[in-house]
């Protein structure tokens, strides 16, 4: 044998050796996943998508590619969306300014009008699209076909303090058996974050707390919410520093040691809420990380932060 031979004979051996490594790798992770794929069959899962994700083409595929994933393995994934950078360049182009009063888009008749058109109608629309170019089966629960969320004009904050913040609304009910029925179906609603009040009008409505109402009126199994931060950290400078589960009473005592604070902290308290309100997992996970939301489901490390109750 030449030299030559010798060498080609080496290099593909070692290429053998690596693509059989890589296969048992992915075999290794798809009978761990059997386990939890098996464990949340018919169960639901409300998935919480806006923020960056939905302007950043390649992440929001994967996201939507994960969605079908669950489908197809037998879970019932609904999704609620917002979209509130595409409502604020639809306003640019409109020549309106966005305002905000205590972190909530103050809703008037002009920017109603535009969140209705930019959210439930093409964002709605465009996600459903995209989730039957991937293979799944979606259908729009928005004002042109079957509106699911009622509600009422919202006029205090968290701390029961009054404010105006126009056509803004909180949710009130959900139409849980036009969902229910689409998940039993094998489709995947997907709804935006607009309800309809008592006399028929509509409201704008915060989408993590449309997410919240929704899996809480499903009696979901998880609440997602996709987000561009990887879950909660010790240190926000070190990635390998993600907190993979809390309970309540740990996220409590890392609140008050300062370890979760600033902005972490309403999205903590938010998750705490949904778990005690008998949803019993809710996520945490980046958007940005290619198939963060299967790995967070179907590995026992995940990519985000799990929320838990305490033991009994």
């Amino acid at each position: 044998m030449t030299l030559v031979a010798a060498e080609n004979l080496k290099f593909l051996t070692k290429k053998c050796e690596r693509m059989n490594n890589d296969a048992m790798t992915k075999a290794d992770i798809l009978v761990e996943a059997m386990g939890w794929i098996s464990m949340f069959r018919d169960k639901t899962t409300v998935v919480k998508l806006g923020g960056s994700v939905l302007d950043n083409p390649d992440a929001l595929r994967h996201l939507l590619l994960d969605v079908c994933f669950l489908s197809v393995v037998g879970m019932r994934p609904v999704i609620v969306h917002g979209g509130g950078k595409r409502i604020n360049l639809a306003m640019e182009e409109a020549g309106l300014e966005p305002k905000f009063v205590q972190g909530r888009r103050y809703t008037d008749q002009k920017t109603l009008e535009i969140v209705k058109r930019v959210l439930a109608e093409e964002t709605n629309q465009f996600l459903a699209d995209e989730l039957e170019k991937l293979g799944g089966r979606a259908m729009t629960l928005n004002f042109l076909s079957t509106p699911v969320l009622e509600g009422r004009k919202l006029t205090v904050n968290d701390n029961g303090q009054a404010m105006d913040l126009g056509f803004v609304g909180e949710v009130t009910s959900v139409d849980r058996l036009v969902i229910d029925n689409l998940c039993y179906a094998g489709q995947i609603p997907v709804i935006p974050s607009m309800c309809l009040d008592d006399q028929g009008g509509m409201l704008n409505v915060n989408a993590d707390s449309a997410a919240m109402a929704v899996a809480e009126a499903l009696n979901a199994e998880k609440l997602v919410f996709v987000s561009d931060i990887p879950g909660v950290m010790r240190d926000v400078n070190d990635p390998l520093s993600r907190i993979a589960s809390l309970t309540p009473s740990k996220a409590k005592l890392l609140m008050d040691e300062g370890v979760i604070n600033g902005g972490m902290i309403p999205k903590v308290e938010a998750c705490l809420r949904v778990l005690d309100r008998g949803v019993s997992k809710v996520h945490i996970v980046d958007g940005r990380v290619r198939h963060s939301l299967l790995l967070e489901i179907y590995t026992t490390e995940g990519t985000g932060t799990q929320f838990v109750s305490d033991p009994v």
